[in-house]
């Protein structure tokens, strides 16, 4: 019981996407309510024009010149700089021989099926050829599940180094923007033909995104730990292969596990990063959640409507946000967001205003009635 208790610390961070290039950069973006998402026009991708939020080429570009020297896919490279790019930030050196690297993705680099040998397609292989090139040595892991992986792999950083087993983990979410994957969401009649709008009224679908992001954990704060990462639980609908629950009580479970992990209630929580897919089954079934919880005060907000949904990077790259809104305590508006759409009432935040952020909760929801929830402290 006593090794749960040890505390874990958020140490470094970075993401690239549609907001750009770095934690700062994608702050910048989102206190400006400055959205990635464009519409798009590219023939390998969709015959007609789509909305989206996809990396600028000039980004892609630097990725590409700093990552020559790997034999790598682009999936691959996206998430070699990220890692690359948070490790080069702590001011302690971190014992790569007791650090663990955990990669978290949905499709890796399955569009490439048919054009390199099967092998390659296997999310084991591109984590182990990413944890090389980072230069660590101990087995890498893999968590791909669904769209709740970003925040299931922070999770389980957490019990590895409270365990002892590790000292640090990385942990880098990651998705590329492919045809493989818009085909999929349109075929379900799930892509919005604008920019999305989570929680409002005229919301009607997603928009894809793409991004790699990073976030290092630690149980050795050094002199400038930028969060602390409190709890995390998990739940299941059993409802749907992709419908999620009508009810929001799994969800709602797994919010209840997390502050009884913390010892916290749920109004000791001051901000909700929700899942927010723009879709209209996942927010109702989120206010759901939050209505039977008493949570409807809260400030929330879901970062949908700036980097799109990126799929396995969506919980590590809105995470990344959520420390840096405990940084700087202040809240992250929700774009797009107009007039309430739910059957809950819901307090949205629209502008990055000043307040006292002690306790955020992270929300996911995912196919298969994945729920999956994290709990991080302002330091």
């Amino acid at each position: 019981m006593a090794a749960k208790m040890i505390p874990v610390y958020a140490i470094a961070t970075h993401a690239v996407s549609a907001l750009g290039n770095g934690t700062e950069k994608h702050w910048q973006s989102v206190t400006a309510n400055r959205t990635g998402i464009r519409r798009h026009s590219d023939q390998s991708l969709a015959a007609e024009p789509f909305w989206g939020a996809m990396i600028d080429p000039q980004v892609w570009q630097l990725i590409h010149a700093q990552t020559a020297s790997w034999p790598l896919t682009a999936f691959e490279k996206m998430a070699v700089y990220s890692a690359s790019h948070a490790l080069a930030q702590p001011e302690q050196i971190l014992d790569l021989e007791e650090t663990v690297f955990i990669l978290s993705t949905t499709k890796g680099n399955i569009e490439l099926l048919g054009e390199v040998p099967d092998e390659k397609i296997g999310l084991m292989y591109s984590a182990r050829a990413i944890a090389k090139a980072i230069g660590i040595v101990a087995k890498p892991i893999v968590i791909s599940h669904a769209c709740v992986s970003g925040v299931v792999a922070l999770q389980y950083a957490q019990t590895l180094l409270q365990s002892g087993r590790y000292k640090n983990a990385i942990v880098t979410g990651c998705d590329r923007f492919s045809k493989f994957v818009l085909s999929g969401f349109q075929s379900f009649h799930a892509v919005a033909d604008g920019p999305c709008k989570p929680f409002d009224a005229a919301r009607a679908g997603i928009n894809l995104g793409e991004a790699a992001a990073t976030i290092i954990l630690s149980t050795d704060p050094g002199d400038d730990p930028l969060a602390q990462l409190i709890s995390g639980a998990t739940s299941n609908d059993a409802n749907h292969i992709s419908g999620p629950s009508r009810t929001g009580e799994e969800l709602g479970l797994a919010i209840r596990k997390a502050l009884s992990l913390a010892d916290l209630q749920p109004s000791d929580i001051d901000m909700i990063s929700a899942h927010g897919t723009a879709t209209l089954y996942n927010d109702e079934m989120e206010s759901k959640a939050f209505d039977m919880l008493g949570m409807n005060n809260i400030p929330l907000h879901s970062l949908k409507g700036f980097v799109g949904h990126t799929l396995g990077a969506a919980g590590v790259v809105e995470s990344v946000l959520i420390i840096e809104s405990l940084r700087q305590q202040q809240l992250i508006p929700s774009a797009g967001f107009e007039q309430l759409g739910v059957p809950k009432p819901l307090h949205i935040t629209s502008t990055a205003e000043q307040a006292v952020i002690r306790y955020a909760l992270k929300t996911a929801s995912g196919f298969g009635g994945c729920n999956a929830t994290a709990i991080w402290k302002s330091i």
